[in-house]
């Protein structure tokens, strides 16, 4: 598991450094699932009109974002889904890695019933059903935590000592991506805080996955 150290980077570093490593969360049941981070969006602070913490914001919504290095941020976007960062270096910026997508290892079954049962719940209709394959489980922020089961209550986790939310590097080769080609492109959805920042290379992914939520092909 990733210790205060690895978390304790500039956010750009910590959003390259993550990619490959293994997302972890025990569910209530106390079955774990686990998939492999594959793309993620840095949001430094600072002069980025892009975050939250824009100029030294401070609210309580993006506190975690000024937290130790490792904080869980989680918040809810469009009033119904829920968005997964993790502080990084630079509390006083407040700084953050968004993981936008991961590619399913183990508990997949689980995470399709955690997608099955928050689709019928924002949809109020228990006769729609919707088939999910490895591919879509969790190809965006918040589809990975429908899938994992990642909501408010896991805001401000510390992820170096929590039992339910980590990061882990992997113990099998089999589920390594060595040496993998990194691209770096603009983020996704920002559009409206202008050209300068939307166009930024904050956007991280392993090229050639196809657990990533969106390709670049101008940037590959």
């Amino acid at each position: 598991r990733l210790l205060h150290s690895d978390y304790d980077v500039p956010c750009f570093t910590l959003a390259r450094n993550l990619l490959g490593l293994h997302l972890c969360r025990r569910l209530d049941t106390g079955e774990i699932v686990k998939g492999i981070i594959v793309e993620t969006e840095c949001y430094p602070g600072g002069d980025d009109k892009a975050s939250q913490s824009f100029g030294g914001k401070k609210t309580e919504r993006n506190a975690p974002m000024y937290m130790s290095p490792g904080t869980a941020y989680v918040y809810l976007t469009y009033g119904m889904y829920f968005c997964f960062n993790i502080s990084s270096q630079g509390k006083r910026a407040g700084a953050a890695v968004l993981i936008r997508a991961v590619e399913p290892l183990y508990g997949i079954q689980a995470m399709r019933k955690n997608r099955g049962e928050s689709y019928r719940g924002k949809s109020n209709n228990v006769h729609k059903k919707k088939s999910f394959t490895a591919l879509n489980l969790c190809s965006g922020p918040s589809k990975l935590c429908m899938s994992y089961a990642i909501d408010k209550s896991l805001n401000k986790e510390d992820m170096v000592k929590s039992t339910k939310l980590w990061v882990e590097r992997p113990l099998d080769s089999e589920f390594e991506y060595k040496n993998h080609a990194i691209v770096s492109c603009s983020r996704i959805g920002i559009d409206s805080v202008g050209q300068e920042w939307s166009a930024k290379p904050f956007r991280f992914y392993i090229h050639g996955n196809p657990y990533v939520s969106r390709r670049d092909k101008k940037a590959e």
